[in-house]
C-alpha cells in the first residue's frame, strides 16, 4: 500500500510540476527499481510489473512507434469529429490576437504579464482635448431638447463636432485627424455619454467600425488622401452598411450582391466595376452619411478579375449620390435621437477603385470587418456604459442622501443600501475593465475574446446599474421632462445591449466559442496540425496537451484542499487572497473546458447553456484581475477598500457559481461527480459581499466631495448650474450636507425635550427663537430645503404640451 501511495504521490507531483514524459520516465524507474530492490526481482508477479512498465513507457518515448501506436488514432478520430467550418468562422477565430485571455485559459496564470502593464496615461495634447472641446460640448448638449424637440442635435453642436475634430480622434495628424490613443477616445466618449447618449453615438460610430477604420487598416494611400482628411474634418459623413434583414449575425446569409460586369460611369463607357444591388438596415448615421462603407458579396462570373465566380465578402466606399442609392429615412430607435436608418441600392455602378484597398482587397471584406471590430467592441459601447454607470453613482447616490422618507434620507434604509452598493461596487468593475483593457489596446495588443467580454459585460452590468438606478429614484424615474436626468439613459439601454453583436450571441456562441480555440494552449495548434495531415506536429502538441490536463488535474485537488494558501502571487494582506482565487478557479476553468471539448467536441458550439456559464466564468475571472490591477494603478488607497472587496468577492462568487453550473451540465454525470470532488473537495469557497460590506460600499456614495467618491466617478461631465438637471441634484447634495450638522443640533434638542416632534421646517423659528441654532445656520437649513424641493420635484405639463 505505501508503495502504492508513493506511485501516485510521484505522479502527482510530476503532474502538477508539468514534468515531461522522459522526466516522468525516468522518476517511475528509479520508484520501480527501489521496489523490485526491496521486494526481489524474481517472482511472477513483479516480473509482470516489469513488462507492464516497458509495454507502457516503451512506446510513450519511442516517438516512431508512439505515433503509429497512438497519435494517429487520435488523429483519424479528432479529423473525423471536428465541424466544418466557415469561411467566415475561420477569419473571425484568425482576428486580433490573446492577451490576459489565454493566461486565464491556461490554468496558470503568468501575474507578470498583467502587473508589468502600465497604466495609461494621457499625453498633453490629449488631456487639453478633454478638458477644452469635450468640456465644452458637454455643456452645449441638452438631452430633453435633443430627444424631445429635434430629435437630432442642434446645428450648432454639430458645427461644433466637426470643427474640433470629434470624428477624427482615432484618423493620424498626417491625415488632418487627431491620432489619440484608444485611452483618450474612450474617455471622451465616457464623458459625452455622461450628457448625452445621442452626441455619444454620433461621435463614436466613426472613431470604431467604421470607413475611417478600414481606410487606415486597408485603404490604398488614394482612397486615404482622399478620404481622411475629409472624415476628419466633417467634410464626410460615414456610415458603415452591413446589417440587412436576412443578415444580422450570419454574414454568411447576407443577401447582398455585386457583379463585375463593364458599365457607364460618370460619362465614361466600359469601365471595369462592379453593379451592386442591396438592402440594409440598422446604419447608425445612415440617414446623414454622405459616404457608406458597404458590405456585400461579390460574384465574378465573366472572370474579368480572377478565375473563381464567387469572391466572397467584400466592402466598397461609396458617395451616397451614386446614382440608384436610396437614403435618408430614419429609424425611431426607442426614443433615441441618433441618426440611423435603412438604404437600399438598385443596379447601384461603381468603379472597382471604390473598394476599400482596391482590386488586391476583393473577398477580404469579412476578414478585414473582424479586425477592426475590436474598437467597438472594447472602446466605444464600454466607454458607453461606464459614462452611464457613473452618472447614475454619482446623481443616485446624491439623490439618495437628499430625499428623505419618515424624516431620514432614503438610502440610510437597508433595501436602498443593497441597490446602491450594487450601483457603487458594478461601476468600479466596469471603470477598472475599462481602463486596464485601454491601456493593453495602447500597448498594441487586440485582443478579439476580452473585446467580447467587454461588450457583453459591461452593457450587462450597466444594464443593472440604471435599473437600481430607476429603482432608487421611483416615481420621479418614470415622469419623462427636462428634470428627469435618468429616464432617457434607461430607455437607450437595449440599443448598447443589440448593437456590435446581440448579448446574447456574445455570451453564448462568442467569448467561449472563440476562447475554446484561441485562447488555448493547444487546441488551435491541433486543429492547424489536422488541417495540414502533419502527424508529428500533431504528436508533439497533443501530448503537451495530455502533460497540461494531467497539471490542472493535479492542480485543481491541491488548491482546492488548501484553498490556494501556499500558491505564490502578487498582492498585498488586501488583495492577496483574491490573486489566489482567481488563479485556484482559472484552473478548475481550464481542466472543465478541456472535459467539455473531450466529451462534446464540435457539438459544444451548439450547446449554448454550457458555453455560457463557460463564458460568465471566464469573464468573471478577467474582470476580478482587472479590479486587483485597477486599485494598484490607483495607489491601493484605504478609502477604496469597500469597493475593492465588494467587486472581487462579487465576481469570484459568479465565477465559482458558473463553475458549480457547468458541472451540472455536463455529459457523463457520474464523471462530472468525481470533477466537482477535484475542484471543490471541500465545497464552495467564495461568499457574496456581507451586511457590513455592502453598507460600507452604499455610504460612499451617500458623502459629499470625499476622494473615493470622486475617483468612482472621475471623468464624467459634472456642473453646478442650479437649473440644468443634474446640477440641480449637485446643488442640493452639498447644501444638504452643509446642513447635516445643524439638523443634527436639532434633533439632539429633540431627544433632550428643548423641541418638540415634528418636520424640521416647522421647528426652525423655534429653534431659532430658543437660540439652539445662529441666524445663519437657519439661513443654511432654508437653503438646503429649497435646495432639496428642487431637486425632487418631476415635470408637468400641459394637456397640450406634450402632442407631436
Amino acid at each position: 500500500m505505501l508503495w502504492i501511495i508513493a506511485f501516485i504521490l510521484i505522479l502527482w507531483i510530476l503532474s502538477y510540476h508539468k514534468a515531461s514524459i522522459h522526466w516522468t520516465t525516468l522518476a517511475i524507474t528509479a520508484l520501480l527499481a527501489a521496489y523490485l530492490l526491496v521486494n526481489g526481482a524474481s517472482s511472477s508477479s513483479n516480473l509482470s510489473l516489469w513488462m507492464t512498465y516497458l509495454i507502457v513507457f516503451i512506446p510513450l518515448n519511442v516517438i516512431p512507434l508512439r505515433q503509429w501506436l497512438i497519435s494517429r488514432w487520435v488523429f483519424k478520430f479528432m479529423k473525423a469529429a471536428l465541424p466544418a467550418m466557415s469561411q467566415t468562422e475561420r477569419e473571425a477565430l484568425e482576428a486580433g490576437n490573446t492577451w490576459w485571455d489565454a493566461e486565464l485559459f491556461s490554468g496558470s496564470p503568468n501575474w507578470d504579464i498583467l502587473q508589468n502593464l502600465p497604466a495609461a496615461k494621457f499625453t498633453k495634447e490629449e488631456q487639453a482635448f478633454i478638458d477644452g472641446p469635450t468640456e465644452t460640448l458637454c455643456g452645449m448638449l441638452n438631452d430633453w431638447d435633443i430627444t424631445h424637440n429635434r430629435m437630432d442635435l442642434p446645428p450648432e453642436v454639430w458645427d461644433y463636432i466637426k470643427k474640433q475634430k470629434f470624428c477624427g480622434m482615432m484618423i493620424p495628424k498626417k491625415y488632418g485627424g487627431l491620432e489619440f490613443s484608444e485611452s483618450a477616445h474612450s474617455e471622451i466618449v465616457m464623458k459625452i455619454s455622461s450628457r448625452s447618449s445621442t452626441a455619444a453615438v454620433t461621435v463614436m460610430v466613426p472613431n470604431s467600425l467604421g470607413p475611417g477604420k478600414l481606410l487606415l487598416n486597408y485603404g490604398t494611400e488614394e482612397q486615404k488622401n482622399y478620404y481622411l482628411p475629409r472624415l476628419a474634418n466633417g467634410e464626410d459623413i460615414p456610415a458603415f452598411a452591413l446589417t440587412s434583414p436576412h443578415a444580422g449575425s450570419d454574414a454568411g446569409a447576407m443577401p447582398d450582391t455585386g457583379v463585375v460586369c463593364y458599365g457607364n460611369y460618370k460619362g465614361q463607357d466600359k469601365v471595369l466595376g462592379i453593379r451592386l444591388n442591396w438592402e440594409k438596415r440598422y446604419i447608425t448615421l445612415g440617414p446623414i452619411a454622405t459616404v457608406l462603407g458597404l458590405a456585400f458579396k461579390l460574384y465574378d462570373p465573366d472572370h474579368l478579375i480572377g478565375d473563381k465566380d464567387n469572391i466572397g465578402i467584400t466592402v466598397a466606399l461609396i458617395p451616397t449620390n451614386t446614382p440608384g442609392i436610396s437614403i435618408g429615412r430614419r429609424h425611431f430607435p426607442l426614443d433615441s435621437a441618433f441618426q440611423n436608418g435603412p438604404n437600399w441600392g438598385k443596379d447601384v455602378f461603381i468603379p472597382m477603385d471604390m473598394i476599400i484597398g482596391g482590386v488586391a482587397q476583393v473577398g477580404n471584406g469579412w476578414k478585414m470587418l473582424m479586425q477592426c471590430l475590436t474598437t467597438g467592441r472594447a472602446i466605444s459601447l464600454p466607454a458607453l456604459s461606464v459614462g452611464a454607470a457613473k452618472f447614475t453613482s454619482r446623481n443616485i447616490g446624491a439623490y439618495a442622501r437628499i430625499r428623505k422618507q419618515f424624516n431620514m434620507p432614503i438610502g440610510e434604509f437597508e433595501g436602498i443600501e443593497e441597490a446602491l452598493a450594487r450601483v457603487a461596487g458594478e461601476t468600479y468593475i466596469l471603470d477598472a475593465a475599462r481602463q486596464v483593457t485601454n491601456a493593453a489596446l495602447d500597448q498594441g495588443e487586440k485582443p478579439a475574446v476580452i473585446s467580447a467580454i467587454l461588450k457583453y459585460e459591461l452593457t450587462e452590468r450597466m444594464r443593472r446599474v440604471v435599473n437600481d438606478g430607476m429603482d432608487i429614484l421611483g416615481g420621479a424615474g418614470i415622469c419623462l421632462g427636462p428634470k428627469n436626468y435618468l429616464g432617457r439613459v434607461y430607455q437607450v439601454i437595449p440599443v448598447s445591449i443589440t448593437v456590435e453583436g446581440a448579448n446574447i450571441l456574445t455570451r453564448t456562441m462568442m467569448i467561449f466559442g472563440q476562447g475554446a480555440v484561441r485562447c488555448h494552449p493547444y487546441i488551435q495548434q491541433e486543429m492547424a496540425a489536422i488541417a495540414d495531415g502533419n502527424l508529428a506536429a500533431f504528436d508533439q502538441v497533443f501530448f503537451k496537451h495530455i502533460g497540461h490536463w494531467g497539471h490542472n488535474k493535479a492542480a485543481c485537488l491541491w488548491l482546492g484542499l488548501t484553498n490556494a494558501r501556499f500558491l505564490a502571487t502578487p498582492g498585498d494582506k488586501q488583495t492577496k487572497r483574491y490573486y489566489r482565487q482567481i488563479a485556484r478557479l482559472s484552473v478548475g476553468f481550464a481542466f472543465l473546458a478541456d472535459y467539455a471539448l473531450l466529451t462534446l467536441g464540435g457539438a459544444l458550439k451548439r450547446k449554448e447553456r454550457l458555453s455560457g456559464r463557460f463564458a460568465d466564468a471566464l469573464s468573471n475571472l478577467y474582470l476580478c484581475s482587472c479590479v486587483l490591477k485597477h486599485y494598484q494603478n490607483q495607489g491601493s488607497k484605504k478609502e477604496d477598500l469597500p469597493l475593492l472587496h465588494w467587486a472581487c468577492q462579487e465576481s469570484l462568487y459568479r465565477a465559482q457559481q458558473a463553475l458549480a453550473d457547468i458541472l451540472t451540465k455536463l455529459p457523463f454525470p457520474p464523471i462530472a461527480f468525481m470533477l466537482q470532488a477535484l475542484i471543490f473537495p471541500l465545497g464552495k469557497p467564495n461568499k457574496p459581499a456581507s451586511d457590513a460590506l455592502v453598507h460600507q460600499t452604499a455610504a460612499l456614495l451617500l458623502a459629499a466631495d470625499t476622494p473615493v467618491r470622486d475617483r468612482l466617478t472621475q471623468g464624467i461631465y459634472i456642473n453646478n448650474n442650479p437649473v440644468d438637471a443634474t446640477g440641480r441634484i449637485e446643488v442640493a447634495f452639498k447644501a444638504v450636507l452643509a446642513a447635516a450638522p445643524i439638523e443634527a443640533k436639532i434633533k439632539l434638542a429633540q431627544k433632550q425635550k428643548q423641541l418638540p416632534k415634528g418636520e424640521l421646517s416647522t421647528l426652525v423659528s423655534d429653534a431659532l427663537a430658543k437660540n439652539l441654532i445662529s441666524k445663519e445656520e437657519a439661513q443654511l437649513l432654508a437653503t438646503a430645503e429649497q435646495a432639496r424641493l428642487e431637486a425632487i420635484m418631476v415635470d408637468d405639463f400641459g394637456a397640450g404640451d406634450l402632442r407631436v
